[in-house]
């Protein structure tokens, strides 16, 4: 027997089945929101998982094809690894859900995502965001929610909640918030210049409709929720922290973490273990807990030295950032290069422009995006922290970051009509000790001007910290957090924008929820730090885009034909285009609406190309001249090709001024001629004329 729960939202039917699929599941949602539908599951292991010192939650999301009529292509004709937008969706389910789980529960969860049908209304990674939330609550594993999240767009300057997925691509902002009943767990946005009081009106309105969402759940966990599960808790023992404190004092401690060196600070956190290890060596049920009793020593010293003594652990002032330095061109013979550093975090961007014939292709449920014109990537090796480990290729973490300094930069990036190249951005973290996707946003910003790519302003970025007292307004603002400060706060708020408004956040946190002057007071740090950002450190190094592309990058020059002399361009089997490719060492490409692209390095070669595709769509008329080669002699006379693929013929009687007996007196194969069109001769064939040409 199940049971249906439906609430009307943003004027369609969210419904929800439980008891119906997957009974064995902790908890299971099978979620409908028009005819989009997504199973998702709770699943938690009986058992602590052993020696882990960290809550391992794991989250999927899984886009089946046939949710949209598709079949996977490739040989195996089956989903092969998870998209970027699966990764990135769940990303920001976990984001809400693991602060709400235990800080002591070390059970091993996964929340399981199927889309398995996609209503091009209502959009898949809303209902799986809600599916997870509604799933963990009913289901017997500890968890201190119900959370709920809604997406706001923005469409001729219009709040749109839970937009389609039209409205979500082309509108001015893509904003998703998660509530609990009493505060904001988690924003992320991807924003055209939204001003920041626009934005924070948008975070509001999406915070006001999780409310409703949330007493709707609340009715679900009433009606069918099971009751919470037990579990051994993982906590360091009391009598443990008092051991330690005895053996290492809390100014001894304060002493150690407080530099901003970090390699000073983790030297000292070293020598202290060793210390405490030392002290310990008879206690085995300690020895295998003192690394996280030692990192919980460390969060407790610089979160209360932080909030009651307003010191930093590198002695900066709470809205003080740290050294910056940019410069570009440091790597040669690339399209595009810059580094930015700002502390111990410094991230090299190079840039790398082709032809639109480059872009990456995409192969998801959203028949509305089949191309990514930009891309940017990020690189995190072991060696930018200090560690030595095997590259296994990008994580989701590279995958995340990567997207957010993206979405940072779509909103200056030029049309391309006005740039018709596709573009990639490559970040090289080479040192981190905090927001390197902030860096990673400054840098990319500089690597493209220094490209000559014309973006529309200039793009920074920082990220917010917090930590947080006994009560809602207890709280300390930190400016450009480092590695400490992220680890043993409560938030990392990563903004990004130009002068006029926001292009992207990013915020994650460890505590259960922000107040509203938390989040006002964040996005106004953040601003203020970007604009000091942009004048005293990126603007000195590269003030604006430079005129033209780099010596080293292709050149791309448009023309406009008509759309129905595409295939005479094309050729059968592409035989002409590829003529007209083998000729000049050119890259063309030719869009359905007749917009053609030449690229390439030589500009006499590209001046080539362009005059072949224009003398092939070209209406010919009388009195118009050509260039050709004669490519076979007759009896009769001669054939010139004048374009690719594109003959005509001279009558022996039209190749000299004198009369002439052989063709061969006068011509010979691959002569190049100046030739004058007659029009059509009786077989309908171009007729030209040698002797007549001026």
């Amino acid at each position: 027997m199940f049971k249906t729960f439906s609430l009307e939202l943003a004027g369609r039917t969210l419904s929800v089945d439980i008891g119906r699929v997957s009974a064995q599941a902790n908890g299971a949602a099978f979620m409908h929101y028009g005819d989009t539908t997504v199973l998702s599951t709770a699943t938690a292991s009986e058992k602590p998982r052993d020696g882990i010192d960290f809550f391992p939650l794991s989250v999927e999301y899984e886009e089946k094809l046939y949710s949209v009529g598709k079949i996977p292509g490739g040989f195996n004709k089956r989903e092969g690894k998870a998209s970027e937008n699966a990764i990135l969706t769940s990303r920001v389910i976990d984001r809400p859900m693991r602060p709400l789980f235990p800080k002591d529960y070390r059970n091993d969860v996964t929340l399981n995502n199927l889309v398995m049908s996609v209503d091009p209304e209502c959009r898949p990674e809303l209902v799986a965001m809600l599916g997870s939330a509604i799933a963990t609550s009913i289901s017997d594993i500890p968890f201190c929610g119900p959370c709920a999240t809604t997406q706001i767009g923005l469409v001729d300057g219009a709040f749109i909640v839970n937009p389609n997925q039209e409205q979500w691509k082309n509108g001015d902002l893509q904003l998703t918030v998660a509530s609990t009943s009493e505060k904001v767990i988690m924003i992320e946005a991807g924003a055209n210049e939204v001003p920041e009081a626009k934005m924070i009106e948008a975070i509001y309105m999406a915070h006001e409709v999780n409310q409703k969402i949330i007493a709707w759940i609340n009715e679900i966990v009433a009606e069918v929720g099971k009751a919470k599960h037990e579990y051994t808790s993982c906590a360091i023992p009391e009598e443990m922290f008092a051991a330690i404190k005895e053996i290492v004092p809390p100014v001894e401690m304060e002493e150690a973490v407080f530099t901003d060196e970090k390699q000073v600070r983790e030297e000292n956190i070293r020598k202290i273990t060793d210390k405490l290890e030392e002290a310990f060596a008879d206690k085995e049920d300690w020895l295998p807990v003192l690394g996280e009793a030692v990192y919980q020593y460390q969060k407790k010293t610089v979160r209360k030295m932080i909030l009651k003594d307003q010191k930093r652990p590198d002695g900066r002032a709470m809205n003080q950032i740290r050294k910056l330095a940019a410069e570009v061109d440091i790597i040669p013979r690339v399209h595009g290069s810059a580094m930015f550093t700002r502390g111990q975090t410094q991230i090299c961007n190079v840039c790398t422009l082709a032809p639109l014939s480059e872009v990456q292709k995409i192969d998801g449920l959203d028949d509305n995006e089949k191309a990514k014109r930009y891309m940017h990537h990020y690189n995190f090796p072991a060696y930018s922290v200090g560690e030595t480990k095997v590259s296994r290729g990008p994580g989701r973490r590279e995958i995340g970051h990567g997207a957010l300094a993206e979405k940072a930069l779509v909103a200056v990036l030029p049309s391309e009509e006005e740039f018709p190249y596709a573009i990639r951005t490559v970040s090289e973290t080479f040192e981190s000790n905090g927001s390197t996707s902030m860096a990673s946003t400054c840098s990319s910003c500089m690597s493209l001007m220094a490209a000559g790519v014309p973006i529309k302003k200039m793009v920074a970025g920082i990220s917010c910290g917090l930590v947080t007292g006994d009560t809602d307004d207890d709280f300390v603002l930190l400016t450009d957090i480092q590695g400490l400060e992220d680890f043993f706060g409560d938030m990392d708020f990563k903004v990004t924008g130009t002068e006029d408004g926001i292009t992207a956040i990013q915020m994650d946190i460890k505590i259960h929820g922000l107040t509203r002057p938390i989040v006002e007071g964040a996005i106004a740090r953040c601003r203020e730090a970007r604009m000091f950002i942009m004048e005293n450190c990126m603007k000195p190094a590269i003030a604006e885009p430079r005129k033209t592309v780099n010596e080293y990058a292709p050149k791309i020059i448009q023309i406009k034909i008509d759309p129905e002399k595409i295939g005479e361009v094309v050729g059968q089997r592409g035989k002409t285009i590829n003529e007209i490719i083998a000729r000049t060492n050119v890259k063309i490409d030719i869009t359905d609406e007749g917009a053609v692209s030449v690229c390439g390095t030589d500009a006499a070669m590209m001046d080539k190309a362009i005059e072949m595709i224009q003398t092939i769509v070209t209406d010919f008329e009388e009195g118009q001249i050509f260039k050709g080669k004669v490519v076979s002699i007759k009896e009769f006379g001669a054939f010139v090709e004048f374009a690719p693929g594109k003959e005509g013929m001279v009558h022996i009687s039209k190749i000299s001024k004198e009369r002439i007996e052989h063709v061969e007196d006068v011509l010979t194969l691959g002569d190049e001629v100046k030739v004058v069109c007659l029009g059509k001769d009786k077989m309908g064939r171009m007729s030209f004329s040698i002797k007549d040409c001026k």
